[in-house]
Order: structure tokens, then C-alpha cells, then sequence
């Protein structure tokens, strides 16, 4: 199999710097695929600059997470996709490096997320730790299912639980595996009323999305057990 790393940035000046500093120690990826979603600061002049030999793919204006990563699909070459979030602190490219390997050797299992074992006690409560996690690494053919679907497509923010969604509905087998990766909260890069509005809007915009009966479901039932 083969693997291609797609990170959505927006806005993420040297942060995404950081996320690529461990992505491109990890020897069990293939293809790193960079999609700058319209930025107004010089993200995508930083990533050029520092690592060259990478592709940025650049949306002329701001479309949202999921169109970011459907552009990026488009280009993508691996069978699996590794997504992963642009603002991530404390990420570990072994932690990367061990998920790929493994969904490597068990080709039957569907969906791998990186689950941020470091995440505040009230976010492992929700199980954002999982449901909401940008690491993961699923089949680029499921992923595609997901983004084409014209009756539930997803919007935004809205990506991580229509995948879930998708994975419990087609009864798709999927682990979790130890991240020691935190993301960057709104707060810190919006300031903290704007931050807290966002965090507001995400939480109301997913919640439409999927409905209040499968919210429930994924919160009691989905990806339950660790690959090991």
C-alpha cells in the first residue's frame, strides 16, 4: 500500500512549520500534500521557503476545511490517506510512523485515529479525544465515497463526524491508536470571545450535521478499542 499525507492549513504561519518537521521524518509516508485553503498571512511562502521539494496547493480563496481536503483528495496518490490538522502541538512523527506500519500489516481494518491521549480531562469526557480528532488514516476510496455523497455531504467542520458516520453506517472496522499530539484551541488564535463563538458555531454546525440520535451514538458506541 501507499500513503499520502494531506494537511489543510489556513492561516497557520510557523505552526504548520512544526507539524511538517515531524510528517517528514516518518519514513512510512509516500506523499506529503500541502493545501493552503486561501490564507491571508504567508503560510504557503513559509512552507515553499523551508521545504521545497514539498507540493502546496494553493485554493484562491477560503472554501473550508473539507473542500481544502476534497482539493487535495483530487491530487492525492496513496490508497490510504493520513490527514492530519496544521496547528498540532507536541506531535511525535513516531506516533505517525507506528499507525501507518500497522494499518500496513492490517489491511482489513478500515480507519485508524490518532487519539490525543494528552487532551484535557473535559475534552476525554466528550471523547473529543476521538470523535474529533484530525489524525487519522483511512482508505483514499472511503474518503472519496464521504466527499461525493451529494445527500449528506459534509461542510467545514463537519468532516471527522461524517467520516464516523460513515464508518459505523457501513459497519467499517476501525481502532484507535496513542497520539501525543494536542491541537491549537480557537481561543489562542482568535482571542478568547471569538474563540468561544467558534468553538460554539463547530459544535451547533456538527450537531446539524449528523443529528442528535447519531451525536449519541458515536459518543457511547464508536471506536471503542486500541490496535495493538
Amino acid at each position: 500500500m501507499s500513503c499520502t499525507c494531506l494537511i489543510p492549513f489556513y492561516n497557520e504561519h510557523d505552526r504548520i512549520l512544526r507539524v511538517l518537521e515531524q510528517v517528514t521524518k516518518t519514513k512510512a509516508i509516500d506523499e506529503i500534500l500541502c493545501v493552503d485553503d486561501g490564507s491571508s498571512d504567508e503560510s504557503a511562502d513559509l512552507v515553499k521557503k523551508h521545504y521545497p521539494v514539498l507540493k502546496v496547493i494553493v485554493n484562491p480563496k477560503n472554501l473550508g476545511k473539507t473542500e481544502t481536503i476534497k482539493t487535495g483528495l483530487q491530487q492525492a496518490k496513496g490508497d490510504y490517506i493520513l490527514l492530519l490538522d496544521a496547528d498540532l502541538r507536541n506531535l511525535n512523527y513516531q506516533d505517525i510512523e507506528k499507525a501507518v506500519l500497522k494499518i500496513e500489516e492490517n489491511q482489513d481494518v478500515d480507519m485508524v485515529i490518532l487519539r490525543r491521549i494528552n487532551a484535557p480531562l473535559v475534552i476525554k469526557l466528550n471523547r473529543g479525544d476521538i470523535l474529533l480528532s484530525g489524525e487519522r488514516i483511512l482508505k483514499k476510496k472511503d474518503l472519496q465515497k464521504i466527499l461525493q455523497d451529494q445527500k449528506n455531504k459534509p461542510s467545514g467542520f463537519q468532516l471527522e463526524f461524517a467520516i464516523n458516520k460513515y464508518m459505523m453506517v457501513n459497519n467499517k472496522i476501525v481502532y484507535w491508536m496513542p497520539s501525543s499530539a494536542l491541537n491549537t484551541y480557537p481561543m489562542y488564535k482568535r482571542g478568547f470571545l471569538k474563540g468561544l463563538y467558534k468553538i460554539f458555531s463547530m459544535q451547533t454546525n456538527i450537531l446539524h450535521y449528523i443529528g442528535l440520535k447519531h451525536f449519541i451514538l458515536q459518543e457511547l458506541f464508536f471506536c471503542r478499542k486500541k490496535l495493538v
